[in-house]
């Protein structure tokens, strides 16, 4: 597992073969076991496999021709019915995302978190037509991967710790 941790990285490009229903299940799943507080669980989903509805979501992002070469996109969502702590309640969004993106690694598929289209949050909301509750947090664009994985680099731990006490 450390080492699916070190080589995933961001698919930006992807085949035209499809992710089948099962799969996609077992994406959700595995983002559904992120931690959240008072096990609150507070996130949603919507797969996004529509071609047309995919051109609409991608106009809602300078970053359109991912979401358009994706095969099937899942906008994740936090319900802010469910929420109860938002600070909390946004950490455990990004746990979930990132459990999604680990289980795409590891079932060979390849994706990448879109943050940017958050800037169009309320358009995204209104054409997949979730309940008011519901608030983006990213969409995941994923599929079989067109391109290598890069190699990927991070700072030196002795950059990142501040102290040892």
């Amino acid at each position: 597992m450390l080492e699916e941790i070190r080589t995933r990285r961001s698919i930006r490009k992807f085949t035209t073969d499809t992710v089948d229903d099962q799969t996609l299940d077992r994406i959700i799943e595995m983002g559904t076991w992120a931690p959240s507080g008072l096990n609150n669980q507070p996130w949603k989903f919507v797969i996004v496999r529509n071609r047309e509805l995919r051109i609409e979501l991608s106009r809602q992002t300078k970053y359109a021709h991912i979401i358009k070469g994706a095969p099937v996109c899942i906008a994740v969502f936090l319900d802010n019915a469910e929420s109860y702590n938002r600070v909390k309640d946004i950490q455990a969004m990004g746990a979930c995302i990132q459990n999604m993106l680990l289980a795409i690694h590891h079932l060979g598929l390849g994706a990448v978190w879109l943050g940017e289209i958050l800037n169009n949050r309320e358009a995204v909301e209104e054409i997949l037509d979730v309940p008011e509750s519901c608030e983006l947090m990213a969409v995941v664009a994923l599929g079989n991967p067109a391109e290598p994985r890069g190699k990927g680099s991070r700072r030196a731990i002795d950059r990142v710790i501040i102290s040892r006490k």
